[in-house]
């Protein structure tokens, strides 16, 4: 084995085996793994920009049973003092700063609160469409679905449908962390298992819906394991029907562990820059049938997403107006409309503003919002 010889398979997009992903990875110097996801990045979408979003992220809840070791964000039903749902006129507030800010879409995402199934779900998402009733919603996650979907004594299918009849647009990636069920049982053993999140995207592949895909590295997984990660998204995307959008996205980001209880139960050393673009790389190169790969500067900053746009991605995602869980964690990178664009400009590149499935925004919100 060498790595001219999969360099070769991979530009071609001929899919890699774990041992060839693995040798890229262990035995390529980093430039040359670098230059040849860069390489890929530049047949797959030629033009010298990059994307990025206006929208804002809401936490509809706090209260989660998952319980996972590395959020410092959830709380229990009994802790009254820290519990919270988001009510109709915090969300009125927040939307209309949204709107101000020029977006267009919330994340919406929360815990896997133990009284909430599907019937509050749906009044909440006809409530925002009634207010705004073209707000985009990219809303939930797999673990989310699938935990509606038990409390409710309903199919993964049919709840995605009432999900999308009363106002879901599109479902974020969430909850992937690392899909291994050995990984999964340790740090979050309350969410569903790989199979189940595999379940939830593949049904929503099939129902039209768009979706992104994550994983969340740097903690207790092997090397292996993140790369049988990246083979399961890709054959994923495989399944999906031609004429329906899929993975529409790829984000990666380095775990943070400030004041977790996976930080203080493991020796767990910080990840190098240097990594993280290997795992940028590393993501272009093997899911080469998902369009997209975006930057976490939440988690690694501007400097090093100004690299890894050159190492990959095409992608800066959203300004994130209003983020709370990653942020609990020891993220702490800020960017506004004004320094995204500049940070994207340092970069060598020309910004562009996205919608969620990748259409350009038009800068005329209400153009927009039909």
């Amino acid at each position: 084995m060498n790595s001219e010889t999969i360099i070769i398979k991979a530009l071609q997009e001929e899919e890699l085996t774990l041992n060839e992903a693995l040798f890229l990875y262990k035995n390529t110097p980093i430039s040359t793994l670098l230059n040849l996801a860069n390489s890929i990045r530049f047949k797959k979408i030629p033009q010298r920009k990059v994307s990025w979003q206006i929208d804002m992220n809401i936490n509809y809840t706090n209260v989660c049973i998952s319980a996972c070791k590395f959020c410092n964000f959830h709380c229990t039903l009994s802790q009254k003092e820290r519990s919270y749902t988001t009510s109709l006129e915090e969300y009125k507030a927040k939307i209309d700063n949204l709107l101000k800010e020029g977006g267009n879409q919330l994340l919406l995402q929360g815990g896997l609160h133990p009284h909430y199934g599907i019937e509050f779900y749906e009044q909440l998402f006809r409530e925002l469409k009634n207010y705004y009733p073209a707000l985009k919603l990219n809303a939930l996650g797999p673990p989310e679905v699938a935990h509606i979907a038990r409390l409710s004594n309903l199919s993964i299918r049919r709840t995605l449908e009432r999900l999308v009849e009363a106002g879901l647009d599109s479902l974020p990636g969430a909850g992937a962390e690392i899909l291994s069920d050995r990984v999964r049982k340790i740090i979050s053993p309350g969410k569903p298992n790989v199979n189940s999140w595999k379940e939830v995207m593949e049904c929503a592949h099939s129902l039209g819906l768009g979706t992104t895909a994550t994983m969340v590295y740097g903690h207790i997984e092997s090397i292996e394991e993140r790369i049988e990660h990246l083979f399961i998204l890709r054959d994923i995307q495989n399944k999906k029907e031609k004429d329906v959008p899929g993975f529409t996205a790829f984000i990666a980001w380095p775990m943070q562990l400030k004041g977790t209880k996976l930080g203080e139960l493991y020796n767990i050393d910080k990840l190098s820059a240097i990594e993280h673009l290997k795992m940028v790389a590393l993501s272009r190169i093997i899911l080469y049938n998902i369009g997209h790969i975006q930057v976490s500067w939440l988690t690694i900053g501007k400097e090093i997403a100004k690299i890894a746009l050159h190492s990959g991605a095409d992608d800066m995602g959203s300004i994130m107006i209003e983020e709370n869980v990653v942020s609990s964690a020891g993220a702490k990178n800020r960017l506004n409309k004004e320094s995204m664009q500049k940070t994207i400009k340092e970069a060598g590149f020309e910004p562009w503003v996205r919608n969620q499935d990748y259409t350009p925004y038009n800068p005329n919100l209400e153009a927009n919002l039909v």
